[in-house]
């Protein structure tokens, strides 16, 4: 649920990546509440489909417009672009949601598995975002969100791949921001730790088999590091996320806000 009065965002237009699970999904939720008129996209049509339907109950109208896409092709990029233009006109906002976890210790890590997490979390999400950032430049206004992670602040251990993914995507967020802001456009990033989604669970349950003891010892051992003793959940990500796209945070520029129950501070 939004924290935000349902006028904050209305008439706005969000294009929001990787809605299908996870914090997109529950980002979407929270932009709908605040009056928003959203696009969502993910590879999974069917995930889409039931998202909108949804989302649209809570929605009094028609607020929501999917478009399946895979960022990896140039021609789905652009395709998403026109078509969220098409219906909604103008993209005020843009979240970049979509990401994948995924890696190994640096001996055993294949060129494979490299390449597909650095495109994946980095290079195409940049790609998208240019397209998008060039309408915002004809507008002068506009925020984009990236979600990076508290592994793109500190590297973690078997986390090479996926720590240098975030690194990178923390990186060109302050710079970018720093050139955006000069149009009047902000750019800032949010770094989750743990959250109690799917990428956490197969992250947890990884290091629980390592560990040999089960999934629900390694929940608790992830809880129990964390000073908050919990893991983060989406919506509270989401809502962050909402946050940097309203003008409360207008004067908000480059950073990279972590969400983390204070496990920064260990």
């Amino acid at each position: 649920m939004s924290i935000f009065s349902t006028e904050a965002l209305k008439g706005k237009h969000v294009l929001i990546t990787g809605a299908t699970g996870g914090i997109g999904y529950e980002t979407a939720k929270v932009l709908v509440e605040m009056g928003a008129w959203v696009t969502i996209t993910g590879r999974n049509k069917e995930k889409l489909e039931q998202l909108k339907k949804e989302l649209l109950q809570a929605a009094s109208n028609e607020q929501v417009f999917i478009q399946q896409a895979d960022l990896a092709k140039q021609e789905d990029r652009e395709n998403l672009v026109a078509q969220a233009e098409n219906k909604f006109g103008f993209i005020y906002g843009l979240v970049n949601s979509a990401g994948i976890g995924g890696g190994n210790v640096v001996e055993e890590l294949d060129e494979e598995t490299l390449d597909r997490v650095m495109e994946l979390n980095f290079k195409y999400t940049f790609l998208l975002t240019q397209r998008v950032y060039r309408k915002m430049l004809e507008k002068k206004e506009g925020s984009i969100v990236n979600l990076a992670s508290l592994s793109g602040l500190r590297g973690t251990h078997g986390g090479t791949a996926y720590a240098a993914s975030k690194f990178a995507v923390v990186g060109w967020t302050q710079s970018m921001a720093l050139e955006a802001i000069e149009h009047g456009i902000r750019v800032n990033a949010v770094c989750p730790g743990y959250v109690d989604t799917e990428m956490a669970w197969n992250s947890i349950r990884r290091r629980a088999e390592k560990n040999g003891i089960s999934f629900e010892e390694g929940m608790k051992q992830a809880a129990s590091e964390i000073p908050s003793g919990r893991l983060s959940t989406p919506e509270e990500v989401a809502n962050s996320i909402a946050f940097l796209l309203t003008d409360a945070s207008g004067n908000i520029v480059g950073e990279s806000l972590k969400i983390s129950g204070g496990s920064v501070m260990r």
